[in-house]
């Protein structure tokens, strides 16, 4: 494609005041994600997920308001194996600082669904809503309310056997919450972007599929570190680079069938992690390098740089973690980070060239 051919493909334009509206709108709710996924990793770190034990949608927007109500849900508590073989000796004011953890995490969620149905009513009765979004939006309701029940499953599941969450389900609930997150933040950027400038180089397509490649490796990165949390796998060697002076942990392949360390092996789980994550800011950094080397828009540049650098930080915050042994602020910081880069990919991609036929 020569460049004025390149030139006639795209159409520069600015975003209608309209869609600007629905942009932040959905940008709001992007954060409030965000936010949510802060107030999960605190929930998980200080172990407060499984002491409400009752779903309750709508009743459950209200706390205990009395000295009755609080006995009873820690009555209900003290029926489970995290505190029997955990936390026997709790007390109900120790119980009451869990309990708000789970609780905040539970009403917050149920504060993003509020936001973004009074948010849609609103601006579609004032017809501020193309036609085209629709489907996406209902989409991402029924993918919010399914969000929802995805977390009483993975609550429940410390209920009967286990003396916390199913890391399975727990990683399921991480994922699902990304995924959704994803979702809102690449139509927002549509409505914001929605003809990035034409580069003459035609080499960005190949650098565009590099970059989607390099997002599924952000959020399998993302995954394992969801089953080192489950596992509490942070906990053990606690050095780095090494693990204790082996580059491979010598219990790393010790359960059958062989599989199966992948996900329950505690020392295979955190290797695992350590390895995508190297892997992960290597080709972030190559992918920068590639960008700069091409006739991109000055947006795209930058993009590939937060790209690069939020990766490098990434990385810092996830050895420090380990060294520190897991502190809760430097771990929620370090889920914070993963997001962010997973935000800063999904950014790039919008500010390279598009295909003409291409709507979203």
């Amino acid at each position: 494609m020569t460049p004025s051919q390149n030139e006639n493909a795209y159409t520069l334009a600015k975003p209608t005041p309209d869609d600007r509206a629905v942009a932040i709108w959905l940008l709001i709710t992007a954060g409030m994600i965000f936010a949510m996924a802060l107030i999960g990793a605190i929930t998980r770190l200080t172990e407060s997920g499984l002491s409400i034990m009752e779903w309750a949608p709508v009743a459950g927007i209200l706390p205990p308001l009395s000295s009755a109500e609080w006995h009873r849900v820690f009555d209900l508590y003290q029926q489970i194996p995290e505190f029997k073989l955990v936390n026997p000796g709790m007390t109900l004011e120790e119980f009451k600082t869990i309990y708000w953890w789970e609780y905040i995490h539970r009403l917050w969620g149920r504060l993003i669904g509020v936001f973004f149905l009074a948010g849609y009513l609103w601006l579609f009765l004032k017809g501020r809503i193309r036609r085209e979004l629709w489907p996406h939006l209902l989409a991402m309701f029924v993918l919010g309310g399914l969000q929802g029940v995805l977390g009483w499953v993975m609550v429940a599941s410390g209920f009967a056997d286990r003396t916390d969450v199913s890391q399975y389900r727990l990683v399921a609930h991480l994922m699902a919450a990304l995924l959704i997150y994803s979702y809102i933040i690449w139509l927002a950027a549509a409505l914001l972007r929605p003809y990035p400038r034409p580069s003459a180089d035609p080499r960005w397509r190949a650098l565009k599929g590099q970059l989607v490649m390099f997002g599924i490796l952000v959020l399998v990165t993302i995954a394992s570190g969801g089953f080192v949390a489950g596992l509490d796998a942070g906990l053990i060697y606690n050095t780095f680079p090494t693990m204790e002076g082996a580059w491979v942990p010598p219990d790393y392949g010790e359960l059958e069938p062989y599989y199966l360390n992948f996900f329950e092996n505690i020392a295979a789980v955190q290797f695992n992690h350590r390895l995508l994550a190297i892997v992960t800011v290597i080709l972030a950094l190559l992918l920068w390098a590639w960008g700069r080397r091409l006739s991109l828009a000055p947006e795209a540049t930058t993009a590939l740089d937060l790209v690069a650098c939020f990766a490098v930080i990434q990385v810092a915050l996830g050895v420090i973690t380990l060294i520190m042994v897991v502190p809760i602020s430097v771990a929620v910081l370090h889920q914070a980070g993963a997001i962010a880069l997973l935000t800063a990919v999904i950014w790039a991609l919008r500010q390279l060239p598009r295909a003409a036929d291409e709507v979203l």
